[in-house]
């Protein structure tokens, strides 16, 4: 006898009952809290009657509940710590390589350049006796870039991994489709594995800007994903094999709150809360790039323009740390303590530290989304490192400048791999960045005071690029990203492309 579904009530389309459905979704990362539950996707599932299943941290689960939870919704572990042992518990080295072989194995009929450092990392960082099956990895990567049939193969031949962590949690809430918040490019390869097993329909979402050319082909056969633009698709189709009718660009659901203005503070509240001057120019710095390169060297040229008053409007500098800036490693922790004490050695610094959702997904946040969006909004210059803070500021019409300020000897000299700011130019979303005339690149102090006081004196400048920029890379600017998105999952659930 099969188990009763522990939920009631039917599933209602435009012309009535059809039956109940349920979706479970992955919330593995602390940004699909954003993408899922904090834009209109769930809130669409739930207003057709489909229930949710939301699978996150254990220790977030009474938070998601109390901040989320209606009828309909319910909240189970995801159980990543299990996984996590899993992966390097069991047969440690096969998944390893093929998980490394499975990010840089992408199709070199896209721009593999994000992938290419990512190789360069590797054998940079990992262990020397893990180094000598390389040349073998070398030949395997060759054969991926090359052919269709290889990727297809490797896709298949992580499917023996499976823990069955999730057997019983599949039997018990019995999902008509798991939606994942990556094609198996992280720890929810697992559970979407053993939903394939089950028989299960899967699908993915694509949440980051880089996603599609960074990290090479599934890692689990999914059945279909959606993502951000036409460019995004056109990376996953012809870089890791997705078939036409197997894409579908639903926008970007996180930022619809941008779009509709929702989460600014006012600028007197805001400029409060940081200890601002409301009578200084504000230009941010989003720390970026973390794992590849300092940023410390950046933040020392913009805290010295603005200590020194030698601009021709006086500013002020607001920087916000990286969330791996909180990780538990001695140069990012560092950095973090050398910017701080630059705040305390020069005037007119300020810190943003981004809040922490907690469990596995440490800063990376949705708790932030009020802080960014003033900041973007308040700032009369935005600064980054080809951050995907591009986009966002984008969205709020702001001056962009990503500063690649080359730090002398990068991380190389912590015995760690490390990329000149001034080289990275050419990742595919860094290239599109430049190509669009959405901002400006600078790489000396020199040309970094030039662009400040260009964007002071003209800070419409590029308004009309920015503006086509987003519509690309966005799609759908009218904050309908969230209720398209839920839409197409409906569509998944009725048996419709």
């Amino acid at each position: 006898m099969e188990p009763d579904r522990p939920f009631g009530g039917p599933w209602l389309d435009e012309v009535g009952a059809v039956g109940p459905k349920r979706v479970l979704i992955s919330l593995d990362h602390g940004l699909s809290v954003v993408y899922f539950l904090q834009s209109d996707v769930v809130t669409t599932l739930l207003e057709a009657g489909v229930e949710v299943v939301v699978l996150t941290d254990e220790t977030l689960i009474p938070e998601i509940r109390t901040r989320f939870g209606r009828r309909g919704l319910a909240v189970e572990g995801l159980r990543l710590q299990e996984a996590k042992g899993y992966q390097v518990m069991v047969a440690r080295e096969r998944q390893w390589w093929l998980q490394f072989l499975r990010r840089v194995g992408g199709s070199r009929e896209i721009n593999t350049k994000a992938m290419d450092s990512y190789i360069r990392q590797v054998m940079v960082e990992e262990p020397p006796w893990r180094m000598v099956l390389m040349p073998v990895a070398w030949l395997g990567i060759w054969y991926l870039r090359r052919s269709a049939a290889a990727r297809g193969l490797l896709v298949r031949l992580q499917k023996r991994w499976v823990p069955g962590l999730y057997g019983d949690l599949l039997r018990r809430t019995r999902p008509d489709l798991v939606v994942a918040s990556s094609p198996g490019w992280r720890l929810d390869r697992y559970l979407l594995r053993e939903a394939g097993q089950q028989g299960i329909e899967t699908g993915a979402v694509i949440m980051g800007w880089d996603n599609p050319s960074s990290y090479g082909v599934p890692g689990a056969e999914v059945r279909w994903v959606n993502c951000w633009s036409d460019i995004q698709r056109r990376e996953l189709e012809r870089g890791a094999d997705w078939r036409d009718g197997q894409v579908h660009v639903g926008g970007i659901p996180s930022y619809d709150g941008y779009f509709r203005g929702r989460w600014v503070m006012d600028r007197e509240d805001y400029f409060k809360l940081h200890g601002l001057d409301p009578f200084r120019k504000l230009i941010s710095y989003a720390c970026s790039f973390v794992s590849f390169s300092p940023n410390l060297q950046n933040v020392r040229a913009l805290a010295e323009l603005v200590a020194s008053d030698c601009l021709s409007e006086p500013c002020q500098l607001l920087v916000r740390l990286h969330p791996n800036h909180f990780m538990d490693h001695p140069l990012y922790k560092g950095e973090a303590d050398r910017i701080r004490d630059l705040r305390k050695e020069m005037r007119h610094v300020r810190i943003v530290e981004p809040k922490a959702l907690g469990g596995f997904y440490g800063h990376y946040s949705g708790e932030d989304m009020p802080e960014k969006a003033s900041m973007l909004a308040h700032s009369d210059v935005f600064a980054t490192v080809y951050s995907t803070m591009v986009v966002e500021a984008a969205i709020h019409r702001k001056p962009i400048l990503s500063v690649c300020i080359d730090a002398p000897g990068g991380w190389r000299k912590f015995r760690k791999f490390s990329l000149p700011l001034s080289r990275i130019g050419g990742w595919p979303t860094h290239q599109r960045f430049r190509e669009s005339g959405a901002g400006r690149v600078v790489t000396s102090p020199g040309e970094l005071r030039d662009a400040l006081e260009f964007y002071l004196g003209h800070p419409k400048a590029d308004e009309e690029k920015q503006r086509a920029f987003v519509e690309r890379e966005c799609t759908y600017t009218d904050g309908s990203a969230g209720a398209r998105t839920g839409k197409f999952l409906l569509s998944r659930l009725r048996g419709r492309p």
